[in-house]
């Protein structure tokens, strides 16, 4: 079966690298609709949440339309849908971008758990991996390979010491995102933030959300959520960015030094690549092993 919301949910925060006031509503879509965002400053423009509607874009997830009409900072919010098991959603942003709220996708997800979700009885379709993928830039590096369910892998490795070598695996069935990813914030170097806002990036970003790093500390009052924040915080925009595939993968996900840019980058790999990926109708079985199956309140963690 598909899911959508129960009813819709709104939102109102700063966008992160405006700074700008900005006002967001998720509403239900139907079966087969998929996630899409809906620019209402732009005479309801239509934007579809997909891996070929990425645009370049600095520090954030930046989708286009075919009349070139944009949504940025899209990655939280596609992060929680996908982590909550949500397929079809109709996403409202009177501005550019979307707010940042507390810089991860808890909000979202403890909205989305209030509101409850909808199934219909429309046969689920997801992407199997049936062949491995792996692209690189360097030493960094990004792969997707066959894997009965969803699981995920994540290195990071950073020269400041209080960052430094970080790395998680999860499987991201029965809740796994809501317990272990949601709640982590977007971090950033206190060395860059200069040269960002010299750019016109981050003047919305502070240290109420943002877990901002400085040598061997973090400025941000009460440091980390998790130890690893960091690396948590990296995967959960991946989830983000693989849910652009426009339905649920199955299959295994891992990145070194990974970042927006390269998980889009698979994906095109993934897609341009016969033989890689086949749509497929999941069984209920199969289902069961996908992020958001058996979601509760219970799973959030206790400092989202």
């Amino acid at each position: 079966m598909q899911r959508t919301l129960n009813t819709e949910l709104r939102f109102e925060g700063t966008g992160l690298h405006s700074g700008a006031l900005v006002r967001m509503v998720i509403r239900p879509a139907a079966a087969d609709t998929g996630i899409v965002f809906v620019r209402t400053d732009q005479n309801n423009a239509l934007i579809a949440a997909r891996w070929d509607r990425v645009t370049p874009s600095r520090l954030c997830t930046q989708l286009s339309n075919e009349t070139g009409v944009t949504v940025s900072t899209v990655e939280h919010v596609m992060a929680a849908l996908a982590g909550c098991g949500v397929h079809n959603a109709l996403v409202s942003v009177d501005g550019p971008e979307l707010p940042i709220l507390d810089g991860s996708a808890a909000p979202y997800v403890a909205a989305i758990l209030d509101a409850g979700l909808a199934e219909t009885p429309e046969p689920l379709k997801a992407w199997v991996i049936e062949q491995p993928v792996i692209v690189r830039e360097g030493d960094a590096w990004a792969k997707l390979e066959p894997h009965d369910g969803f699981r995920m892998s994540f290195r990071i490795d950073f020269a400041d010491t209080i960052i430094g070598q970080q790395q998680i695996s999860l499987d991201m069935a029965n809740g796994a995102f809501v317990r272990e990813l949601c709640d982590s914030r977007t971090f950033c170097r206190f060395s860059d933030v200069e040269a960002m806002r010299a750019q016109g990036l981050a003047l919305g970003g502070t240290l109420s959300n943002a877990l901002v790093a400085d040598g061997d500390d973090y400025l941000t009052p009460g440091g980390p959520r998790r130890a690893d924040e960091p690396v948590r915080h990296k995967m959960l925009d991946a989830i983000g960015d693989l849910a652009l595939a426009g339905a649920p993968l199955v299959g295994k996900f891992s990145a070194h030094k990974g970042g927006h840019a390269m998980t889009n980058k698979l994906l095109r790999a993934a897609f341009a690549r016969k033989g890689a990926l086949a749509l497929r109708k999941l069984a209920d079985e199969q289902t069961r092993k996908l992020p958001g199956i058996g979601i509760s309140h219970a799973d959030m963690p206790a400092v989202a």
